[in-house]
């Protein structure tokens, strides 16, 4: 039993040393029950506890660094530059939920999203609505972007190489212009006479729920037992063979109905730098977080700039172009809040648009 003690301390103390933590000091917690439950491979009296740790995801973790342990190198690299920073929502600023509508961020979490657009130009780009994401964020000093992209509000620079067709002029409370792009907006109707479609077809599936994304359609199956998945992807399919500008593509227990243009959060971080009035600058770092699929076409823009850090939120493994990673995001808060204390102190350098 003690080598199988000292084995789980020996792994997790890697795990640790991978994700740039440290495990908590045995003084801390002396006057800990010593019943108290295990955490992170060591219990809270500092003992270790025999863990099963992936070590592919060790692995993983050395080619793709913790942004928390890598944060005054990657600073080093941004000084001089105007950071802007682009967020996922869903499993970035909120936990993965079994009810997409539940998919609320905590007031703390809220409270970093909120220090950081105080100091930096900052976007949440989302699979969601975009109204569905203001109401979860409520923030108004943050821009946004849902339907992956096809719906954005953004700065009011009318000088800029979009169709200009796309574009309306938008008012907020306090009377601030924006501009709202919507490339997608042909495809409203039949978005809208699809998701009339899709509920009669998976009506009969117990467990699915529709999302109307405005500019897309997203199927949920979490709540879909295995024996009937194949028959909602077959009713899903049939129903895009009648809708040749549409397409299918997959995220976490989710089937996305989208518009087949070349629009997706890639094109939307280039469209928002461009209206900051960044396009082609070299005085910009862009920083993304996201853990979908999705936010893969973010990464790729990021890594073709040669500019900024992609940083990707996983417990697991997965393949990616992200530089970085963020465990969960408990993570992403603290790294947000890292990134505006940074900000802050180092006011003088740093200019909000």
């Amino acid at each position: 039993m003690d080598s199988l003690l000292k084995m789980g301390g020996r792994v997790a103390s890697r795990l640790y040393d991978a994700m740039g933590l440290k495990p908590r000091p045995q003084s801390e917690s002396m006057s800990k029950s010593k019943h108290d439950h295990a955490e992170g491979g060591y219990t809270t009296t500092g003992e270790p506890v025999a863990v099963a740790v992936d070590q592919s995801y060790i692995s993983w973790l050395r080619e793709r660094p913790s942004a928390l342990s890598s944060f005054n190198r990657m600073i080093n690299v941004a000084k001089g530059k105007q950071i802007v920073v682009f967020l996922d929502y869903d499993g970035t600023l909120s936990p993965i939920v079994s009810d997409p509508e539940c998919a609320f961020m905590s007031d703390q979490m809220r409270a970093a999203v909120r220090d950081v657009s105080n100091c930096f130009p900052t976007a949440i780009i989302s699979g969601r609505s975009r109204e569905k994401v203001y109401d979860f964020v409520k923030l108004d000093g943050v821009y946004y972007s849902g339907s992956h992209g096809m719906d954005t509000i953004g700065p009011a620079q009318k000088n800029n190489n979009y169709d200009k067709n796309y574009q309306q002029r938008s008012f907020d409370n306090e009377g601030r212009e924006f501009i709202v792009f919507q490339p997608a907006q042909d495809f409203l109707p039949a978005v809208k006479k699809m998701l009339t479609e899709v509920k009669e077809r998976t009506q009969n599936i117990p467990g699915v729920a529709i999302e109307d994304n405005r500019f897309c359609l997203s199927v949920h199956y979490r709540h879909v037992k295995d024996e009937d998945y194949g028959r909602l992807e077959k009713q899903v399919n049939l129903m895009l063979a009648d809708h040749a500008d549409f397409h299918l593509t997959r995220g976490k227990k989710v089937l996305e109905i989208r518009p087949s243009i070349k629009w997706n959060k890639g094109d939307a971080l280039k469209y928002l730098l461009e209206t900051l009035g960044f396009h082609d600058s070299g005085d910009v770092f862009p920083i993304y977080i996201g853990d979908d699929k999705t936010d893969e076409d973010a990464f790729k823009v990021l890594r073709e700039r040669g500019e900024g850090y992609p940083i990707i939120v996983s417990s697991a493994p997965r393949d990616t172009v992200a530089l970085y990673s963020l465990h969960n995001p408990s993570e992403v808060q603290l790294f947000l809040t890292r990134l505006s204390k940074w900000g802050s102190d180092n006011a003088a350098t740093t200019h909000r648009q």
